[in-house]
């Protein structure tokens, strides 16, 4: 478990008991998850940390994590809803009302279609579009990164909300995001005193569309991949693993789990 430059102390992590990740080169790599990766999220959900994966990735994508991973809820397409299973059944808690997230995204869609192909049509809509519920997805690999913020930049102009993560520019109309999911999730279906986010949660992330998240729980964390695009963030994770990816986030709950052991056996010796 190696760090770049600061790393964390068992102190300051021994209270975790929430952590939320990204998905997309943060917990998997090169597209894959690997079986590190996946025993590091058993090993947690076993040890009662509770994790949230919070991404811009697809309904469909989400409803499958939900069902098949040692997760208690996913937040999607950059905030639009939490998913999660109650009484055997996966329910969306979307922010505003689902049936208005998804005419708004029908109109979006169109709106951004329509510019891609003024633009000449070298940028693509993702093929996940269609799992999607509330926002439009681009697809942004091979794409200089100064043709991306262009693109990025015209959309805000529409009236957009827009978030870049390491494959795809996500846009949206409405006034969430990342944070104010995971913040209603967390003072809402978790109950979490507001007073104890500070303490009590962590979060991993890999990309530019994170940077609300680094900005919002402190013990914040990124996987060595993070490192080129720190220069763009307006929030920085406070701790970056030397190890990459999946295996980065491995690090990192190894990392949550044995903080969690010391403040146990801390608490054990003053009893």
């Amino acid at each position: 478990m190696t760090f770049v430059n600061l790393a964390p102390s068992a102190a300051e992590l021994q209270h975790v008991r929430y952590l939320f990740t990204d998905i997309d080169d943060t917990l998997t790599t090169e597209g894959k998850l690997l079986p590190q990766t996946y025993n590091a999220l058993w090993d947690l959900s076993r040890a009662g940390i509770t994790v949230v994966p919070v991404t811009g990735g697809s309904a469909g994508w989400c409803e499958h994590i939900v069902r098949a991973w040692p997760v208690a809820a996913v937040i999607g397409e950059s905030g639009a809803y939490a998913v999660t299973r109650r009484s055997g059944e996966v329910v969306f808690d979307y922010w505003e009302d689902g049936a208005l997230q998804g005419e708004r995204q029908r109109r979006h869609l169109q709106a951004i279609e329509n510019l891609i192909s003024e633009k000449g049509g070298t940028f693509r809509i993702a093929h996940d579009q269609v799992f999607r519920l509330a926002d439009v997805a681009i697809d942004i690999q091979g794409h200089d990164a100064r043709a991306v913020e262009e693109l990025a930049c015209d959309i805000r102009a529409m009236g957009g909300s827009v978030a870049i993560s390491s494959i795809h520019i996500n846009t949206w109309i409405g006034d969430y995001d990342k944070r104010a999911m995971s913040e209603r999730l967390l003072t809402g279906l978790f109950g979490v005193d507001p007073a104890e986010l500070p303490f009590v949660t962590a979060f991993v992330g890999d990309s530019r569309n994170d940077a609300p998240m680094f900005g919002f729980i402190p013990n914040s964390f990124g996987v060595s991949n993070i490192v080129p695009v720190l220069p763009h963030l307006q929030h920085v994770p406070k701790w970056i693993s030397a190890q990459p990816a999946g295996l980065g986030f491995a690090d990192i709950a190894r990392t949550i789990l044995n903080a969690a052991t010391t403040g146990e056996r801390r608490r054990a010796e003053r009893q």
